[in-house]
């Protein structure tokens, strides 16, 4: 015969464990996307710029070109394509992609930094600007908290 107490606390029990799993859930799921978010919050402006490598290894000049925003309709007043052969192109001191090595990607507000290496003797910083994508060289080395993005060319 069971007795008036036997189920005692019973309730309680189960109401605790439902409680326990939902926090270990809720818990789980933020860490989760804490790491996703970090994983891949730099992953559209990181496939621009891996696009990018793969026209000059392909020696597309004028399609990595245009990735700076420089086209026929509009066109860049300080970067022309020469100057973009220079830096870029066959005979260029970063021709050989080979030896490249991305070093570190800092990421900013506005767009990222990634700092590439050629042989481990030139560094060159690169930046993505978020809204459009847009490729350009970073005007500094590290992110300015103070600057939503870099500073107008001079």
């Amino acid at each position: 015969m069971a007795g008036y107490l036997d189920n005692y606390g019973v309730v309680d029990a189960k109401r605790e464990k439902i409680r326990k799993k939902i926090v270990y859930t809720v818990l789980g799921l933020l860490v989760a996307s804490t790491a996703l978010y970090f994983t891949f919050r730099n992953y559209r402006e990181e496939k621009q710029l891996s696009i990018f490598y793969d026209l000059l290894r392909q020696q597309k000049y004028q399609a990595a070109y245009e990735m700076w925003g420089c086209t026929d309709k509009t066109p860049c007043r300080d970067y022309s394509f020469t100057r973009f052969q220079e830096d870029w192109g066959p005979k260029s001191k970063h021709a050989d992609l080979a030896t490249m090595k991305v070093v570190k990607t800092k990421s900013c507000d506005s767009g990222i930094i990634q700092i590439v290496t050629f042989g481990g003797k030139d560094d060159v910083n690169l930046w993505v600007e978020r809204k459009d994508r847009l490729i350009g060289f970073a005007p500094w080395p590290v992110c300015n908290p103070r600057l939503p993005g870099p500073p107008p060319a001079s």
